[in-house]
């Protein structure tokens, strides 16, 4: 049986946490793959309202087990936070399986991210502070710390404190901070540890055994594809790999076991944090996109910035994750409009591209190629139908369609878990 990846298609804030939603009852597990509380899924059920950050979208749907596999960081105190916010709101979080091999975000992690921030400048990347980027860090120069750790404290007293004579010399040294005490951070994290004991396990060998048993797993990537650390916009990325080819290694299942890759694609472009952005606004139009999507940061609260669909990005996010199917999003914001341009390439020192421009130098000085599509002013935040959508947004979608080089097999009218038109089934 199928395990089907979701990615987002831009930089982020596309929507997956509906996405996510709309097969919650038609899949078995719902995995978190990679990312931390950097991000933020946002999904709406009647008229009550959820705003997800570390836990998988799938937690909302009570027949589905919610999986964080080892490709995530965790901090637990984040954790404890949001599923005692679920659990204050009915929700069952008993089902929530934690990988023992994910790693864990520490206080000097949070400490250095928010320093090294703001000692940058004007050269920021714009991250949020929560530590995900040094949690990387030390897990690729083998200085992290895992889940399984809390559980040994030998093992975690000499890792904390082989942190420290590093972390702490760095936080007073170079940025004038006082030092961190390694006792204080042990007593926290042992206290952690017998609560999170009764949902860690090895996360890979229960989706492989679902897998082997004709289950379906459905795989939520946070971030987009252009925050990929390889295949974003470096270095204004996230740590870790939001793509599809992500997927295999933050969820310990191989590249065989996928069978559709969906990504998520915003009716219009959005980005938060800093770096290159080709189609955005600033101005009226940029406030009205703003306005009209409720365009702020689900984990920061920040505004987004905010501009037109960009039709090569969605290329380039169909090329890199091999993508096999398109959720459109807020396609119901574009409502009122009379034309809207879409973003079909870049002119360059006055050479036309079409795709994404090899070098970072070139995308920050890509000038968008414009093309103008009729608008409708029909309210559709009611439309149950494709059938149903005025016919210029019926073009709309279809040529959308036809630039971003994959089907789009949903369309997202509305932020209500039954405001989506379903063309083919996404499961």
């Amino acid at each position: 049986m199928p395990a089907i990846t979701l990615v987002g298609a831009q930089w982020g804030d596309e929507g997956k946490g509906k996405a996510t939603d709309l097969v919650g009852d038609r899949v078995d597990y719902v995995v978190r793959y990679q990312g931390g509380n950097n991000a933020g899924h946002t999904v709406v059920i009647g008229d009550q309202k959820y705003a997800l950050h570390l836990l998988p979208s799938g937690i909302l749907s009570p027949d589905v087990v919610p999986v964080i596999a080892n490709g995530v960081v965790i901090d637990p105190a984040v954790l404890f936070e949001e599923l005692g916010g679920l659990q204050a709101r009915g929700v069952d979080t008993s089902k929530l399986l934690i990988s023992a091999n994910a790693h864990l975000i520490m206080p000097y992690h949070r400490e250095l991210d928010k320093v090294s921030e703001r000692f940058l400048g004007k050269g920021k990347i714009g991250t949020t502070g929560r530590g995900i980027g040094p949690t990387y860090a030390d897990k690729i120069s083998r200085a992290g710390v895992r889940v399984q750790d809390m559980f040994d404290e030998k093992i975690l007293r000499k890792k904390v404190e082989l942190a420290l004579n590093d972390k702490n010399q760095i936080l007073t040294k170079v940025y004038n901070r006082r030092g961190l005490e390694a006792e204080r951070i042990i007593e926290d994290y042992l206290g952690y540890a017998e609560r999170i004991r009764p949902h860690v396990t090895d996360t890979s060998l229960v989706l492989n055994k679902a897998l082997d048993e004709g289950k379906n797993v459905y795989l939520e990537g946070s971030q987009g594809t252009l925050l990929d650390i390889d295949h974003g916009t470096y270095p204004f990325v996230t740590s870790s790999s939001p793509t599809a080819g992500g997927a295999c290694a933050g969820a310990g299942i191989g590249p065989t076991r996928i069978t559709k890759v969906v990504g998520i694609l915003k009716a219009y472009t959005t980005r938060v944090g800093s770096g290159p952005f080709p189609t955005e606004l600033h101005d009226e139009w940029g406030e009205w996109l703003r306005t009209q999507g409720h365009e702020f940061g689900v984990t920061t609260g920040r505004n987004r910035r905010c501009g037109w669909f960009d039709a090569p990005i969605a290329r380039y996010a169909t090329r890199v994750n091999g993508i096999t199917d398109f959720f459109l999003t807020k396609l119901d914001v574009l409502t009122g409009l009379e034309k809207i341009p879409v973003c079909v390439g870049y002119d360059i020192d006055g050479a036309r591209h079409d795709e994404i421009p090899m070098t970072q130098t070139d995308f920050h000085h890509a000038v968008p190629v414009y093309e103008e599509l009729d608008g409708w002013s029909e309210d559709i935040t009611g439309v149950r139908s494709f059938a149903e959508l005025p016919k210029t947004a019926q073009a709309y979608v279809r040529t959308l369609e036809e630039m971003a080089g994959a089907p789009i097999s949903a369309i997202g009218v509305g932020p209500g878990r039954d405001q989506t038109l379903e063309l083919r089934s996404l499961v």
